[in-house]
C-alpha cells in the first residue's frame, strides 16, 4: 500500500490563518498592556506578560486545528492532561487575565471576530474603570502586632489591657514558642482607635514585655522596638 501525504491545512485559508492569528495577537497584546498599566504590587512579571500573549496565540492555532472535529477535541483534551504547572500565581487577578486571553484565542481560532473585539475591549476598559476608580477597595486599616514574651508571667493578660487602650478592636492570630521555648511570640492584627499612634502602641508594649521585641507592621511599612 503505497504511502498517501494528506495535508488538512486546505479546510482554512491562508487568509483565514493570518486573520485569526493576527487578531489573537494584537488583542492579547492590548490585554497584556491593560494589565501591566492596572497592576499596583511589586511583583510584576515581564514574562507573565508575555506568556499572556503567547498564550492567546495559541488557544487560537489550537481552536483552528480542533475546528468542529469532535475526536481531535478529546484527543487535545487528553493530550494537554498531562501537563503540570508548578508556577504559583501571586495574586487571584492574575487567574482572570489568564481566562480572558483564552476567551479572546477561542473566539479567533473558531472566527468570531467581532465577539473577540468586543469583549476584549468591553472587559479591557471595565478593568481600567475598576483601576481608575479604585472600586471595592476598603478602608479599614488593620496593623499587624508581633509581641515577645518570656514564657512564664501573667503576660497576655497586660497586653490585651494595651491593646484595649490603644485600638478599637483587636484579634489572637498566632502564639509560638521561639529561640528554643526562651520566649514565646504572639501576633495580633489590630485596628488602631482614632488619634492612636504605632509608636504610642510599641512604647505601651514594651512597658509589659520586660524588654522584649515589640513590632507593628503597617503597609509595607515596619515599627518595632
Amino acid at each position: 500500500m503505497p504511502f498517501e501525504f494528506q495535508d488538512l491545512s486546505g479546510t482554512f485559508s491562508v487568509g483565514d490563518i493570518a486573520l485569526a492569528m493576527s487578531l489573537a495577537f494584537l488583542l492579547s497584546a492590548m490585554i497584556g498592556w491593560v494589565y501591566r498599566f492596572t497592576h499596583r504590587n511589586v511583583s510584576y512579571s515581564q514574562s507573565y506578560v508575555q506568556t499572556l500573549v503567547i498564550l492567546g496565540m495559541l488557544i487560537s492555532l489550537i481552536m483552528l486545528v480542533v475546528g468542529s472535529n469532535i475526536a481531535r477535541a478529546f484527543a487535545l483534551v487528553g493530550a494537554l492532561s498531562v501537563v503540570r504547572f508548578r508556577n504559583a500565581i501571586k495574586e487571584t487577578r492574575d487567574v482572570g487575565f489568564i481566562f480572558l486571553v483564552m476567551g479572546v484565542g477561542m473566539a479567533c481560532g473558531t472566527r468570531f471576530y467581532l465577539l473577540a473585539v468586543v469583549a476584549a475591549v468591553a472587559i479591557s476598559l471595565i478593568i481600567v474603570l475598576m483601576y481608575r476608580f479604585n472600586w471595592f477597595a476598603s478602608n479599614v486599616q488593620r496593623q499587624v502586632v508581633k509581641v515577645q514574651v518570656p514564657p512564664t508571667g501573667n503576660h497576655t493578660e497586660h497586653i490585651q489591657d494595651v491593646l484595649i487602650r490603644f485600638t478599637s478592636e483587636f484579634e489572637l492570630v498566632s502564639m509560638e514558642t521561639i529561640r528554643g521555648g526562651a520566649l514565646t511570640e504572639m501576633m495580633y492584627t489590630v485596628r488602631l482607635s482614632k488619634g492612636a499612634e504605632p509608636s504610642d502602641l510599641i512604647n505601651a508594649l514594651a512597658e509589659r514585655t520586660g524588654g522584649q521585641r515589640v513590632t507593628v507592621l503597617t503597609g509595607y511599612d515596619q515599627t518595632d522596638l
